[in-house]
């Protein structure tokens, strides 16, 4: 039963190792995704150097500029820059799709020399029974790794944690550094009013209640005599009586 397939043992090997291949790259890009998530559900305490970086970087980009308009871009350019090794993974993604067509390319070369060859169908029936198992496998596999989903829910997270926490955790940092900017100017410098009372005194000059206007200084001053007052009040006493 497996005589043919120990028949055509150099093209088998060559096809299971380029399918192998390929899965092996769906199972590694998921993995990543997968870590990253799981690392976004806790940014705060991440050891993940990637998303450490994401955040620092948006951090400088929150103090060069006062907000970041569009921070669904920023996101997306750092997921088209993640990389596994030196690599990055949209490599990868790639390098999985060619290694599937390139095994089903060599079994059907396979399947064709054996043709060539004058092979009975039974001879030539393994290309394609790996042909079809191989690319049941690899679907199944990217089914199961699920990358377009994966990728959409780590976007999702990193979204929120820079929108609705990070940029909130900034800008109360600038508010309490304002705060204590604040604080510390007007501990240092006495009020100015005082400051210049301080000064006119030392120097024997008038103060500013010295300087009041007109009208000010009208308001102390009474408006009748002693004496004007006590006539009046007989006058009013006269007319009311």
């Amino acid at each position: 039963m497996l005589t043919p397939f120990f028949h055509h043992k150099n093209f088998m090997i060559a096809i299971l190792t380029l399918l192998s291949c390929s899965i092996l790259c769906q199972i590694l890009i998921g993995v990543l995704y997968r870590r990253l998530i799981r690392e976004t559900e806790n940014m705060s305490a991440t050891k993940n150097k990637s998303l450490q970086k994401l955040k620092l970087k948006f951090t400088s980009c929150r103090q060069l500029h006062e907000t970041i308009p569009n921070v669904g871009v920023f996101v997306d350019k750092y997921i088209n820059q993640l990389s596994i090794g030196r690599f990055p993974v949209s490599f990868f993604r790639h390098l999985s799709g060619q290694l599937t067509l390139l095994s089903v390319l060599v079994a059907g070369i396979g399947a064709c020399l054996g043709i060539i060859r004058g092979e009975n169908f039974l001879e030539i029936a393994p290309f394609y029974l790996i042909s079809f198992f191989g690319l049941y496998l690899y679907f199944a596999i990217s089914s199961l790794a699920d990358i377009p989903g994966k990728i959409a829910m780590l976007r999702t997270n990193l979204v929120d944690y820079l929108e609705n926490h990070l940029s909130g955790r900034l800008e109360q940092t600038k508010l309490d550094m304002r705060l204590v900017g604040m604080e510390k100017e007007s501990g240092d410098k006495p009020d100015a009013k005082e400051e210049k009372k301080q000064s006119a005194k030392a120097a024997n000059l008038p103060q500013d209640d010295d300087f009041r206007m007109p009208s000010e200084q009208k308001k102390d001053i009474p408006d009748f005599t002693p004496s004007e007052a006590e006539e009046l009040e007989l006058l009013l006493r006269e007319f009311l009586v």
